[in-house]
Formats: C-alpha cells, structure tokens, sequence
C-alpha cells in the first residue's frame, strides 16, 4: 500500500499540483496572493509539493530542504497557518484522487489510512517544528539587526555627535541607548552630545527620566549633553508632567542645537559669500 502512494504522487505530480494550487489560492489571504507573482508561486508550490514528496521516498537531504524551504516562505510571508493547510489540503487531494482511481478499494481503507497517517503525522509534526524555530531564528536577527541600528551615536563635526532617537523608547531600548551614548561618546572623544528626539512620539515620565539618566551619564564621562527635536505639543507634555531639565539646555531643532554645540567648542557656521 504505501508503493501503491509513492508511486501515484510519482505518476500524477503535475496534477496533483494544479489542484492544490487551485485549492490553496482559494484559500489563502489576498496579502499573500497579491505580493506573491504568480511565477513565484506556482514556483514556490512546486517545490513544496517535491518536498513533501521527498519525505515519501526518504529523501537523506529532506530536513536541509526543508529548512530552505521555511525560510523561502517565511520571506514571502507565507504564514504557519497557510502552510499547515497546504498540507491538509495535499492530502485530502491524494486519498480522494486514489480512491476515484480505485487505487485504494474500500475493504482496504484502513490499512491505508494507517500509512497515510505513518506518512503525514511526523512531517507535519517536523514542518511545523522547523518553520517555528526558522520563524524564531528570523525575528531575533532582525531585532539583533534593529536594535543595532536603533540607536547610533552618529560624529557630526569634531567634539560634536548626534544621537537621534526614532519610535518609542522602553527599558530595555534604553540601556542600549544608554551603553551606545557612553561608549561613542568615549569613543568619538566628543565633548557635545545632541540627543535628537524628534522622532520620538511621546515623551512621557518614564521617556523623560531615561533622557535624563543619560545626560547626567554623558556629564560624568566629561562632555556636555543637549537635547533637541522638541516639538510644542512634546514641550506641553513636559511642563504639564512637572519634569525638572533645568540642567539639561533645549531646542527645538537640530539645526539650532548644533550651532549652539559649535558655539560651545568656540566654532560658528558663516556663509560665503559668492
């Protein structure tokens, strides 16, 4: 009986996928349909239908294809949800298309439904497993990769460096903000740090202490702090919280702030003429 399923998959592999794309493209979210072309996913379908395929004949390579494979679908945003009913659907195609062949007669469908089960129960107990940690792998790079970049001390003039600040700053964003402000500001041997929260939405008691927290950091390591980007309705917030930047000088843009930096380290910004 399970010749008889291998060799059926083998033999009607074309139509097998025709149907399940038809299937799943009824099924699937328009996201998904839409931002994948055609191409690439009767491409994509192909090859996850020869995947499920290989673990039928024991193909020894079939967990590294599978593991490409996850992390294929995962950068076209296929869901868990999508693939586990791409399965589901695969083998409802099958059992129904053998029983129509009479390949699998009915004082028989016991024995075959214990193979399929043999079959299908562990793959799809792994597919999930690894499109888990392959999904878990993807996110923790790329919040690797972001909280890298989500708060670098940037050297604008010598003596002089920016951090800007984008989204919203939690404890954990700032200690990173707070280890990247001291170290570059060692580093860039800078004696004006400009904190820029312009992009910053909210600035609320918790933000404020943070910012505040790393002024008095950078003081201590010998340079001078200024916060810039406050924007009216942030500067209200600020007045209405009773926060105390009486030590910490203010303003509005980073184009004043700099030149106020320059003052400070006995520069200005002159325009030429001609």
């Amino acid at each position: 009986m399970y010749h008889q399923l291998v060799d059926y998959i083998h033999n009607n592999k074309d139509t097998l996928l025709e149907k399940w794309m038809e299937s799943m493209k009824d099924q699937a979210d328009e996201r998904i349909v839409k931002v994948v072309s055609d191409q690439v996913f009767t491409r994509t379908s192909r090859e996850f239908v020869d995947l499920l395929n290989s673990n039928l004949v024991n193909d020894q390579d079939f967990s590294t294809k599978l593991e490409d494979f996850a992390a294929k679908v995962i950068r076209l945003g296929w869901p868990l949800t999508f693939v586990t009913k791409g399965m589901q659907a695969f083998s409802k195609i099958i059992f129904e298309g053998m029983r129509e062949e009479g390949a699998v007669p009915d004082e028989r469908l016991i024995e075959f439904g214990e193979v399929f089960e043999k079959w299908m129960t562990p793959l799809y107990n792994e597919v999930i497993n690894v499109y888990t940690e392959t999904w878990e792998k993807t996110v923790s790079l790329q919040k690797i990769a972001l909280q890298e970049l989500s708060a670098p001390l940037i050297p604008v003039f010598e003596k002089i460096s920016v951090l800007p600040l984008v989204g919203t700053i939690d404890t954990e964003r700032a200690k990173l903000i707070m280890e990247n402000l001291l170290t570059g500001t060692v580093k860039h041997r800078a004696e004006v740090v400009l904190i820029d929260i312009t992009g910053v939405p909210v600035v609320d008691t918790m933000v404020a202490h943070h910012i505040i927290q790393a002024a008095e950091a950078v003081r201590l390591v010998g340079a001078k702090c200024m916060l810039v980007g406050i924007r009216p309705e942030i500067a209200q917030t600020i007045v209405n919280l009773g926060i105390n930047l009486n030590q910490i000088i203010t303003t509005s843009t980073l184009r004043k702030g700099i030149e106020a930096a320059l003052e400070y380290t006995n520069r200005k910004i002159v325009e030429l003429e001609g």
